[in-house]
């Protein structure tokens, strides 16, 4: 209820009526009357309790199982658009590293001395060619570990 989330925040606030009073522009028996219920602050007021507390209007109007329902609906909604935001990344992370993968494969082919010296060696040498190859790679694991933590 309202009264009782203004005499919560008063107190919590460690105010007392009439420095609410002060701080609002109204009466300290105008306080009394809201804290007890028999009447309701105006609009005008409602906003510079909001703003001084710094709570919503939503908070101060609506019941606390609305309220918590609300918030409950909004972690939800975050948390889906959070798992939505890594799937994307994850997705693009793994079509970079595949086209990556992809234009190595087209190079080698293009250039044979390239896979001729892959091939002849015992001991392959990570040199410009071999830390595209890495990176490739890296990004599709990396993409795919984006991908699984987005759909928990």
């Amino acid at each position: 209820m309202l009264s009782e989330k203004i005499y919560t925040l008063r107190r919590k606030n460690g105010l007392s009526q009439e420095q609410l009073a002060e701080i609002i522009g109204v009466s300290r028996q105008a306080i009394s009357k809201w804290e007890g219920g028999l009447s309701v602050p105006e609009s005008e007021k409602l906003i510079a309790i909001s703003e001084y507390f710094n709570v919503t209007l939503d908070y101060l109007l609506k019941d606390d199982a609305d309220h918590i329902q609300e918030r409950e609906q909004q972690t939800i909604n975050g948390q889906s658009f959070k798992s939505h935001n890594g799937m994307l990344l994850g997705i693009i992370t793994c079509v970079a590293g595949i086209i990556g993968l992809v234009i190595w494969g087209l190079i080698s082919i293009l250039n044979p001395p390239i896979s001729s010296q892959i091939s002849e060696s015992s001991t392959i040498y990570i040199d410009g060619n071999g830390i595209f190859l890495v990176i490739c790679i890296v990004a599709v694991i990396c993409g795919a570990s984006f991908i699984l933590r987005g759909k928990k």
